[in-house]
């Protein structure tokens, strides 16, 4: 019978051959030294130095991943794995493999996912540029706690163990860099038992592959595209109301607050803001409806609200509704008109009422049709 590893350390390689032999090595006497029946799995990602061939050369799984990133790398080893607990590290020396017990330990009480925190534990004089240890990662990790309820310090540390099954929950799917950023999230939405450990960070060997800008905004991009309520929905209803209480008040005439006079100009702004704040509003539905279509989520209460009580008949009923109050109001803009002799008239704060709420009608309408649309292949799945 075969004698399947527990664990199996996962290292993302791409041009690593200053330290790839080096991090085996230390697996390996970490392995030996806590009599740990692992594996070790480098996963190219298209090297062109002599990373393969020495990892080849020390006897430890290769596989191959053609398609280019780190969370495609990752991917690709740790569906190779075999163990029943996964460690994965960046294999460019900056972590102490020697701590991988410590990680480790937390799996063993029941924890699901562990990941390394390097604010709580040591980090070496120059191994963290300024802008990465005192701004973009206290920055998004303060993000991703705020949108998904985490309670870590150090969302995109790169050493960080869980479970195969975990792995398997959580149904990744990023290719690059914001990986880390998804497994933290999802780990979060599928309820994993999480936590952290402080572990040490030591200066990289060779030149870094990060690109700050670049990377920083593949995670602030996946991070908004999996929170479209903090995206569309909060700042949509925010405008949306601030524009529609701002038109209702002043179609009644201008007002005069601390001396200053607010009046058409500030109506048309809130027209404005009323109607770019309700598109803003039906594209964070769809969002929402369509993270859950495509598998990125697999509940959400106020879609399941939706497809509940809201049906395409009574979306429409609702759009219809308001239009026709707006139609309403344009004809008996029109009717004072002809009815005046084609006079000159002051209408124009209900023409603008008017109009914004046969916009909102309209669109609710065809909105209606889209979502009931989303809704259908959502319910298929």
């Amino acid at each position: 019978m075969e004698n399947k590893p527990e664990v199996s350390v996962v290292l993302p390689c791409l041009n690593e051959e200053a330290t790839i032999g080096e991090c085996i090595k230390n697996i390996k006497n970490i392995f030996k030294k806590e009599n740990i029946n692992g594996e070790i799995i480098v996963s190219d990602n298209g090297s062109t130095d002599n990373s393969v061939k020495i990892a080849n050369s020390l006897n430890v799984k290769v596989v191959y991943q053609p398609l280019k990133g780190y969370g495609a790398a990752c991917i690709k080893g740790i569906h190779a794995a075999s163990g029943k607990f996964i460690v994965m590290a960046d294999c460019d020396a900056t972590y102490d493999f020697l701590e991988i017990p410590t990680l480790l330990k937390p799996l063993k009480e029941g924890y699901d996912f562990v990941i390394g925190t390097r604010f709580k534990g040591r980090i070496e004089k120059g191994a963290m540029p300024w802008t990465h240890r005192y701004i973009g990662n206290p920055f998004l990790s303060f993000i991703v706690n705020r949108f998904f309820k985490t309670n870590l310090s150090d969302v995109h540390c790169g050493f960080r163990v869980f479970t195969k099954e975990a792995f398997e929950r959580m149904n990744l799917r990023t290719t690059g860099m914001e990986f880390a950023s998804e497994m933290v999230i999802s780990a979060s939405k599928n309820k994993l038992k999480i936590c952290e450990v402080p572990i040490s960070y030591n200066k990289r060997k060779g030149k870094s592959k990060l690109k700050s800008f670049s990377d920083g905004w593949r995670h602030i991009r996946f991070i908004f595209m999996y929170s479209p309520t903090h995206l569309f929905l909060v700042p949509g209803l925010f405008l949306f109301l601030v524009g529609l209480v701002g038109i209702t008040v002043l179609r009644q005439g201008p007002l005069l607050i601390s001396g200053f006079n607010i009046d058409i100009h500030f109506m048309l702004f809130g027209s404005l803001l009323t109607l770019l704040g309700y598109h803003i509003v039906t594209i964070g539905l769809y969002a929402r409806t369509y993270a859950i279509t495509i598998g990125f989520e697999k509940h959400d209460n106020l879609i399941d609200f939706i497809a509940k009580y809201i049906s395409l008949e009574r979306g429409m009923v609702i759009g219809l509704a308001v239009f026709l109050i707006g139609l309403f109001i344009s004809l008996k803009i029109l009717f004072n008109w002809v009815h005046g002799g084609f006079s000159s008239m002051n209408e124009i704060r209900n023409v603008i009422f008017s109009i914004t709420i046969l916009i909102v009608g309209i669109q609710t309408i065809f909105s209606s049709f889209f979502l009931s649309m989303l809704l259908v292949e959502k319910d298929r799945l």
